[in-house]
């Protein structure tokens, strides 16, 4: 936005506007990340980094729901793992009201909510909406006991290494798997090299954002995009919490905005917050 045309009372109602934003999420996924920002005047350009795909094989998964009775905890990390659960469930017509009789650890409070939509309750949610902190709310209550988790195909093993040191016996299966979508690498090579399209701000909401990124430009593509030729001007990181930023940082990528509360309304409160930063590279795009 030239500075010359800023409305002081328009930003105050909406602080992100002139904000330029790309939302990287899933694309059945996005609407929420994309309104939240939308609704504070922001220019959203959606193009995910990530597709969601069912397992090659689900085997695994069927024969941990087969025999539910003889797990004490399921642990599911992510919205996504909750809802191919219940999807394969109702395929296989299994009865849901097993897992009533588990006790659920779910990783953040999108997880839990879309458990309970489903009509049953969490036991834990940790306070820190990480693999670590699950454990560390678990690992006192699980010596002995069998616990599945469910999850997507690449994933951080933190959780099913710590519990089993915790005397555990843990079952990982996988529920999806994550995929680049082709048709992203011609979409964001362009908004990239556009002058009028190009976000002031990416939005990284997991480490597997932060790898198909790099994956669709190129290691030096992706850093040459994140460089900012003087303070605050050029295209901003937005990671949704630490996790997440130590994979930007492992391919040696900027750091520039994380989220506090490691969710999608703690990194539009993030974004909102270095706005003004946001704001002000507009002037050298």
């Amino acid at each position: 936005m030239a500075k010359n045309s800023r409305n002081p009372i328009a930003e105050s109602v909406n602080p992100l506007t002139g904000c330029r934003v790309l939302v990287s999420r899933a694309r059945k996924q996005a609407a929420v990340l994309s309104s939240a920002l939308r609704e504070l005047g922001c220019e959203v350009i959606e193009i995910p980094f990530i597709e969601i795909r069912k397992p090659r094989s689900y085997q695994p998964l069927d024969m941990a729901l087969q025999k539910l009775t003889t797990y004490d905890w399921l642990i599911l990390t992510s919205v996504n793992g909750v809802e191919a659960l219940f999807e394969r469930m109702g395929k296989k017509k299994l009865d849901t009201s097993a897992l009533a009789k588990l006790k659920i650890a779910a990783i953040g409070p999108a997880t839990k909510k879309s458990i309970e939509e489903h009509g049953l309750s969490v036991t834990v949610t940790p306070k820190e909406y990480v693999a670590e902190s699950v454990v560390s709310a678990l690992r006192r209550r699980v010596k002995g006991q069998r616990v599945l988790l469910v999850r997507a195909k690449v994933a951080r093993d933190v959780i099913p290494r710590e519990l089993r040191k915790a005397r555990a016996e843990v079952d990982v299966v996988e529920a999806y798997e994550t995929i680049t979508p082709k048709s992203s690498d011609r979409r964001l090579r362009a908004v990239l090299g556009s002058e009028k399209r190009k976000p002031h701000a990416i939005t990284f909401t997991s480490s597997s954002t932060v790898k198909n990124f790099v994956g669709l430009l190129g290691l030096q593509r992706a850093r040459a995009a994140l460089k900012k030729p003087a303070p605050h001007h050029g295209v901003h990181t937005a990671s949704i919490g630490p996790v997440t930023s130590a994979t930007l940082r492992e391919f040696a990528l900027p750091v520039d905005i994380e989220a506090k509360e490691y969710t999608i309304p703690g990194l539009v409160a993030a974004i909102v917050t270095q706005s003004g930063s946001i704001r002000k590279s507009s002037a050298k795009l």
